[in-house]
């Protein structure tokens, strides 16, 4: 999506654009903590429609992208969805793509400004195979509830998590918040949001980022730096298929699975509700004195108050209280372990928090 696009949505009455990566789009619509309530519970939709959308055809398409991404595409069928990402040598994230399948393309929806060059990426990987990518972004973007929206089509890709996906692992114990919110993502053409919409209540971005927190996914345009590598966001789950063909990237994502540990791990804080603020991104995460991490998505969650994800060293002992440092203010975090700890070492043995492997 370009960078002067404006939803049309954004004419309703309370509307209240987002800034950053999701500007274009309302952060709320007056009330945000009861536009989440309305979101989880299905009685209200989120425009996404700023998010990118690439569609590849051609009868190459399922091969060609299953020899480049981490997931397992070839057996897919058309109404299937998947998520796959794209890493560097290093086995580092570069893109993160949710597929879904049509009769005679695929769908790739990305985070917003993903889209060009996720699509150059592509296009200097065709070679002579019989593919053709396409950014749809000018033309087309989401509309996300937690129900199927019965006025906005059928291309509908249902996120997979936090199920285990086949070839995935999961990295965090076996229950987990995520499987109370369910998400769907319509693609719709843009010039059809207002009648897909109709009279439909809205909920804006701020809903959206605390039903995702509260639901412990991480987002590629929140958790992730330079140096980012699946395990470490618990992304083995739906992202990876463990067992597939050779990708670039392959050789870490199976040695630190098998024989290592990930450096770093995804954490849920929940944090003192009585600051009456939320910490920036990328605030310091600390044990006393000594910074063990950053905080990459804070929200306030209409049951939970305050609460936020972060990226932490890896070997922090989950009963520890944290801080969050933002400037002047500092903010008691209480982690919920997401990544174990002792997650990966897999060959050969099961210890600790992850004493068997998660079920199919």
């Amino acid at each position: 999506m370009t960078e002067t696009y404006r939803s049309q949505l954004l004419q309703r009455d309370g509307a209240v654009e987002a800034g950053g990566v999701d500007a274009g789009v309302a952060a709320h619509y007056g009330a945000p903590t009861r536009e989440a309530r309305r979101l989880f519970e299905g009685e209200a939709i989120a425009d996404l429609s700023h998010f990118d959308v690439l569609e590849i055809t051609g009868v190459d398409r399922q091969s060609w992208l299953n020899t480049l991404s981490t997931q397992q595409t070839t057996a897919l069928k058309p109404g299937d969805s998947s998520q796959a990402l794209l890493l560097s040598i290093q086995g580092r994230i570069e893109h993160e793509m949710k597929v879904l399948v049509d009769q005679e393309r695929l769908l790739l929806i990305v985070e917003p400004g993903s889209g060009p060059a996720l699509a150059e990426f592509l296009n200097s990987m065709r070679f002579m195979l019989r593919v053709e990518v396409n950014d749809l972004s000018a033309t087309h973007g989401v509309l996300a509830a937690t129900r199927r929206i019965p006025t906005a089509g059928e291309l509908i890709w249902t996120d997979p998590w936090p199920g285990v996906a086949e070839g995935g692992w999961a990295y965090s114990r076996d229950e987990h918040p995520g499987a109370e919110r369910p998400w769907l993502l319509h693609v719709i053409e843009l010039e059809k949001l207002g009648e897909a919409v109709g009279e439909e209540q809205l909920a804006g971005m701020m809903s959206v980022e605390a039903l995702r927190i509260a639901a412990w996914e991480p987002r590629f345009g929140a958790e992730i730096d330079d140096k980012t590598i699946p395990h470490e966001l618990d992304w083995l789950r739906t992202s990876v298929h463990l067992n597939k063909g050779c990708y670039k990237g392959q050789e870490t994502v199976a040695r630190v699975h098998n024989i290592g540990h990930p450096p770093r791990r995804i954490v849920f804080l929940d944090l003192d509700g009585s600051m009456h603020t939320l910490p920036a991104s990328g605030a310091e995460i600390k044990l006393g004195d000594r910074v063990v991490g950053k905080v990459t998505s804070a929200a306030l969650h209409y049951e939970a108050g305050p609460i936020a994800l972060g990226v932490i060293k890896r070997n922090v002992d989950p009963g520890e209280v944290l801080s969050v440092v933002d400037g002047d203010s500092v903010y008691p975090a209480s982690q919920e372990v997401i990544v174990t700890p002792d997650a990966g070492q897999v060959a050969g043995r099961f210890t600790g928090f992850l004493r068997t492997p998660p079920a199919k």
